[in-house]
């Protein structure tokens, strides 16, 4: 088969559905390795500093940056009897599972520079191979799907499973394993509850990759395989710096290199947030998280008809810049005086309606995001001759990752900055203390998010300009078959020539 997209097809609910169960993998994965888990583990249960855990974050997070785009680029240039991508996925599955379980069962006497260093480890060995599978994964969706909208409606199951699967795991976290007992007056502080929960979730990850690899595996034959590509280093960088010098990809990359830094600071500091700024028990804040899960559902079956109605661009911008504001408006009020004290009955419905409608608005903005990196495959083949879809999704997720550790870090100096104490128990902070962390945390959120949004306005790919990618792509093709031969180079002149 040649650069060229498969023939359009319609999807049927259950490749959907088995296509957006392997995303569950991904969803559970990341939410646990998130900075609001990670930090509020070893920092409040397992007592390592909130420098030493930023940096384990960052460090981890870098060498994560760096494997991404070598493996998304290797799977884009495989050819096996089992397609490009399956081979990886299949071979994540195991090493991914057991390097996260033991994420969650460190050594208990270790000192906490042994400690740091062994979380330092086993954090980059689990990113590694959920990165093996995400990123074939994920580059499965342009090939499954090469319709302007339909590929969205398919995106958009796999958000629905990531971040219900992600959502129903950090509940049953909260309710369950970090629940207050005579024993733990406190649950975020039992480091026996995280080691059950990881234990779980490690088997919710195997069985998620497999079941959806095997599941689509019968889908290998109507894959894309591209010609066999030189393999020297130099032809690798050389398709790299080309398929990331895309207009529109350069774009969605500026965004998520700052919205991946906002995030990082995001995450670092709601678990104090929750627990003091709140005074949220963890089963509460389980509460919040399920909010979620309905949101996941809205917003799965609302991105996709929006964005059709409206434009992709349009209406992610939209949707994330009234996400953003949605999102600030408790903490905001809080400092103000406006909001209700902590305890009182109308708190929680307060910050669960917000919590509902940000996820709704920001669920949405992802999809179509994650959209919008899909179209940019046939735009780079279009310009280039050469499909890079691995390469492509991983380098849409190659910033924010990084930044996400250097926003991990930041939000670890926001917090010593205000000289939180560790361990603390509710109720035991300085007021003004948690006032500063409010103080310190909003403007940079804010300010972060906002540039992240105008920064996707040098997006360029409309529906126009997708299908007109597409024509060309199928013409290219037909012209190589009828003599012009299978070198990128060669097919590039062909499309240009056609263009």
């Amino acid at each position: 088969m040649s650069v060229a997209d498969p023939p359009p097809r319609r999807l049927g609910m259950g490749t959907k559905l088995s296509y957006g169960l392997g995303s569950v993998a991904f969803g559970v994965a990341s939410q646990a390795l998130s900075t609001s888990i990670i930090v509020q583990y070893l920092n409040l249960a397992v007592g390592i500093s909130a420098v030493l855990v930023g940096a384990a974050i960052m460090i981890s997070q870098i060498v994560d940056a760096v494997v991404d785009p070598l493996v998304g680029q290797w799977s884009d240039g495989v050819r096996t009897r089992w397609g490009r991508r399956h081979p990886f996925m299949y071979a994540a599955a195991f090493p991914c599972a057991a390097a996260f379980y033991a994420l969650w069962h460190p050594p208990t006497a270790w000192a906490p520079m042994q400690l740091f260093a062994y979380m330092v480890g086993v954090l980059v060995i689990v990113r590694i191979f959920n990165a093996m599978y995400e990123i074939p994964s994920s580059a499965l969706a342009p090939e499954l799907a090469p319709d302007y909208n339909e590929r969205t409606s398919l995106i958009a199951y796999r958000w629905l499973f990531g971040v219900a699967g992600a959502g129903v795991m950090v509940a049953l976290l909260n309710v369950v394993f970090l629940r207050r007992d005579a024993t733990h007056t406190l649950g975020a502080l039992n480091r026996e509850g995280y080691s059950q929960w990881g234990a779980i979730a490690a088997g919710v990850i195997l069985v998620s990759i497999l079941l959806s690899s095997m599941a689509t595996h019968r889908l290998i034959p109507t894959l894309s395989l591209t010609p066999p590509r030189k393999s020297s280093f130099g032809s690798a960088l050389k398709e790299s710096f080309r398929a990331l010098a895309n207009p529109s990809m350069a774009a969605l990359m500026a965004s998520g290199l700052i919205s991946g830094i906002a995030g990082g600071v995001t995450a670092t500091v709601n678990p104090y947030l929750y627990l003091h700024f709140w005074g949220l028990a963890p089963q509460t804040t389980a509460i919040l998280i399920l909010a979620s899960i309905p949101a996941t559902f809205l917003g799965t079956f609302l991105a996709p008809w929006v964005s059709k109605r409206y434009g992709k661009k349009r209406t992610m911008i939209s949707l994330f810049a009234i996400s953003l504001v949605a999102s600030l408006i408790p903490i905001s009020l809080r400092l103000l005086g406006l909001m209700p004290a902590n305890g009182t009955p109308w708190l929680t419905p307060i910050l669960l309606a917000d919590a509902f409608v940000a996820g709704v608005l920001g669920l949405m903005g992802y999809i179509i995001v994650t959209s919008m990196v899909a179209d940019v495959v046939e735009d780079n083949a279009a310009r280039t001759g050469v499909r890079s879809e691995g390469l492509l999704f991983a380098a849409n997720g190659l910033l924010p990752k990084v930044t996400a550790g250097i926003g991990a870090f930041a939000g670890s100096l926001i917090v010593t900055a205000v000289h939180f104490p560790a361990h603390a128990q509710q109720g035991t902070v300085d007021p003004h203390i948690i006032r500063n962390l409010g103080l310190a945390y909003l403007p940079v959120s804010a300010v972060m998010s906002a540039l992240a949004i105008f920064v996707l306005r040098f997006y360029r790919i409309d529906q126009a300009t997708h299908e007109r990618n597409l024509a060309n792509l199928q013409e290219a093709a037909a012209t190589a078959e009828m003599g012009h031969g299978e070198d990128p180079a060669t097919r590039a002149s062909a499309i240009t020539q056609i263009t």
